[in-house]
């Protein structure tokens, strides 16, 4: 009786969400908006725009990780990582770039291109897992 009442269906998805809710495009726009700010510091000497432009590239420092995490975390599943045995590698190694090493803690355009680059690495991976 109870198995007509409780009827269960069992159902998969390779994500939490429907697809389309993930995308490394909010990690890249973040990266971008830390790679103008350290362009725009170069330029300028206020002391009062520095001291903002540092909290704001923290901050999108910290949104890149954010957002890098939950695709590592959320999106991607154990059929990706084995398919792709250096996603996990790539992962650690952007949110590194991203953190007190890396762009949240310089000032270094050198380290927001290898931010960028990594994110784009991470994204083809991305598409290829969204066209399977």
């Amino acid at each position: 009786m109870l198995s007509r009442i409780f009827r269960t269906t069992e159902v998969s998805a390779h994500c939490d969400l429907p697809c389309g809710v993930y995308d490394p495009a909010q990690a890249r726009i973040e990266a971008e908006s830390i790679k103008a700010i350290i362009a725009k510091v170069a330029d300028n000497d206020d002391p009062d725009f520095r001291t903002r432009a540092v909290l704001i590239k923290e901050q999108r420092s910290e949104l890149v990780k954010h957002h890098l995490w939950v695709l590592w975390t959320d999106y991607f599943k154990a059929p990706h990582f084995e398919k792709y045995p250096q996603l996990h590698t790539l992962f650690n190694e952007a949110t590194k770039l991203a953190g007190a090493s890396g762009t949240k803690g310089e000032f270094d355009a050198g380290k927001a291109d290898e931010l960028l680059a990594k994110i784009a690495e991470i994204d083809t991976i991305f598409k290829e897992t969204k066209a399977a």
